[in-house]
């Protein structure tokens, strides 16, 4: 377990222009002495190697880096991070967005830090960071037994992260558009390539990235398209789509069966489909009645 308290809490920092992870660490330095940070890493892979390594309290994560960015960064560690010895982190978002985005990051918790680096925003965010900490280290109740408090307590952050990542994820840096039509018809690749086919949105059960295609699959075929998922997702009724893993949307209607297995992980089958999809733990949540 992680003993670390906030009198000498720990942070990394993921930020692919040195430069700028140095001038991120000089002013947290001025902000929050006590703070120590105990990595950098200039990408989202070794962030999250590095994360799972150290479990920092806290991270700084740029949104935009080569190879897995940020957001995907963050995702694949809510997934990984081992709850039973530590609790998962605070999520801060390092970001180039104009007032849009710090409009939309406004409205949540844990938070983001604007680029260059502002001495009395990052305050604020330091602020937020150490009450969230303080909170964090609080005794649960006597009539709350340990493992119904650290349940609350890990969906309480689940649920910021979900937050958090849904802001960064919708593209938020530009002002509001008016939203797209829902799609009724998905021009897509069949298997080989070789043929292109108008597949109706109704016999679709879910979509999967995968490298740089996403693939949408039916009941009875599978198809190819390049759309990312993070665009797709703008297009579909989020009533009869849902996520349930970063890189999976599935048709809720199609849900036939939930399974938890001996590590904990939910397992999602669908009407017509015989392979398990799994679910995040961001999206387990969905699945709590069930």
């Amino acid at each position: 377990m992680n003993t670390t308290t906030t009198m000498n809490p720990t942070a990394l920092i993921a930020e692919d222009e040195p430069l700028l992870a140095q001038a991120l660490k000089a002013e947290l330095a001025a902000a929050w002495p006590g703070l120590q940070i105990v990595a950098t890493a200039g990408d989202g892979r070794s962030a999250v190697r590095e994360a799972l390594r150290l479990l920092p309290q806290v991270l700084f994560f740029d949104i935009r880096m080569p190879g897995l960015d940020g957001l995907g960064a963050a995702a694949e560690l809510a997934d990984c991070w081992p709850t039973d010895e530590a609790p998962m982190p605070q999520l801060v978002f390092v970001t180039a967005y104009d007032e849009y985005a710090a409009r939309a990051f406004e409205a949540e918790a844990i938070d983001y830090v604007l680029k260059p680096v502002q001495p009395a925003r990052l305050q604020k965010t330091v602020a937020r960071l150490q009450q969230a900490l303080a909170a964090q280290q609080q005794q649960p109740s006597p009539s709350a037994s340990p493992a119904v408090a650290n349940d609350e307590a890990l969906e309480r952050t689940l649920a910021q992260w979900r937050q958090v990542l849904t802001a960064a994820g919708t593209g938020a840096a530009l002002p509001a558009a008016a939203p797209a039509a829902p799609l009724r018809m998905i021009a897509a690749s069949d298997a080989g390539g070789s043929t292109v086919r108008m597949v109706p949105i109704d016999e679709v059960l879910y979509f999967e990235a995968a490298d740089k295609y996403l693939r949408v699959l039916t009941a009875t075929h599978e198809y190819l398209i390049r759309t990312p998922l993070k665009q797709l997702l703008s297009q579909l009724d989020t009533d009869t789509f849902w996520q349930v893993h970063r890189a999976v949307v599935v048709r809720s209607a199609a849900i036939e069966s939930v399974h938890r297995d001996e590590a904990g992980k939910l397992h999602l089958t669908l009407r017509g489909r015989a392979e398990k999809i799994p679910v995040s733990r961001l999206y387990a949540h969905l699945f709590r009645a069930m």
